[in-house]
């Protein structure tokens, strides 16, 4: 039992330790296609935070954070899963066409200022504080309200 207990006490501890978030403000820790979309979308903005969090079992994911408010999260790649602009609005190049018509079309006085992708789609945050949800390949899915 004592085996047994000091195992699970090395696990817990080496799962520990293999969790562990490192912060930095270098761009060169984050993978090169990170790099390159901030260098393209973002030129002027300065770094503030870089969040590089290792996960024991999945990849590293990157969390950056602008000194403008900005946040943009990376997954292992270096693509990005997130932008959030709090009251600015994501750059429209990084939003996929068929949302930008759609959106423009139908909530012509407001701007995007978060989208988030996955493997179900896209969801877009309004300034209105709608949000707006489309599949993978941009084709309108549902609308959801703030309460």
């Amino acid at each position: 039992m004592k085996k047994i207990l000091s195992l699970l006490f090395v696990l817990m501890l080496t799962a520990g330790v293999a969790r562990a978030d490192k912060y930095t403000i270098d761009r060169s820790n984050l993978p090169e296609a990170a790099r390159e979309m901030l260098e393209e979308h973002f030129p002027k903005a300065k770094v503030g935070m870089i969040k590089v969090d290792r996960h024991l079992l999945k990849k590293t994911d990157y969390d950056v954070k602008l000194v403008n408010g900005t946040k943009i999260e990376f997954n292992n790649a270096g693509k990005w899963t997130s932008i959030d602009c709090k009251t600015r609005e994501v750059p429209s190049s990084l939003i996929p066409k068929r949302i930008r018509t759609y959106v423009s079309k139908n909530f012509p006085d407001v701007k995007i200022v978060k989208i988030e992708k996955d493997h179900k789609g896209y969801e877009i945050d309004l300034s209105d504080g709608v949000e707006v949800h489309f599949d993978l390949l941009g084709s309108f899915k549902r609308v959801e309200m703030d309460d």
